[in-house]
């Protein structure tokens, strides 16, 4: 059975920095493309950011491109996203996801296959 564990979420300042890491266990993590989604209150599962199995090939919202990072360490089972510049509007869970088919990194959340519990980020301002 695989599992993804987010960790990392917390309140910081607008301007602060915070990043997430999501731990796999279970599966072949280097199999998988990887994905970071988030959804704030009464809002839609957003994309925020992806990679791919080996880690060569990242794609971004275009609302965190330049101030989040997403990147991923294959000998520990992890992905993580660096979040920079941190505004009130990315207050959010956050989740991370594992796409076991593609080798190219996907925006869609129905592409993906394992989902964690989600980590809240919350952004003061």
């Amino acid at each position: 059975q695989v599992q993804l564990v987010e960790s990392g979420g917390g309140l910081v300042q607008a301007g602060g920095s915070l990043r997430l890491s999501c731990a796999v266990s279970g599966g072949t993590f280097s199999s998988y493309g990887m994905g970071w989604f988030r959804q704030a209150p009464g809002k839609d599962l957003d994309f925020v950011a992806a990679v791919s199995r080996t880690g060569v090939t990242t794609i971004y919202a275009d609302s965190v491109k330049g101030r989040f990072t997403i990147s991923r360490d294959n000998a520990k089972n992890t992905v993580y996203l660096e979040m920079n510049s941190l505004k009130p509007e990315d207050t959010a869970v956050y989740y991370c996801a594992a796409d076991r088919d593609r080798a190219i990194p996907v925006r869609l959340p129905g592409e993906y296959d394992y989902w964690g519990q989600g980590t809240q980020v919350t952004v003061s301002s």
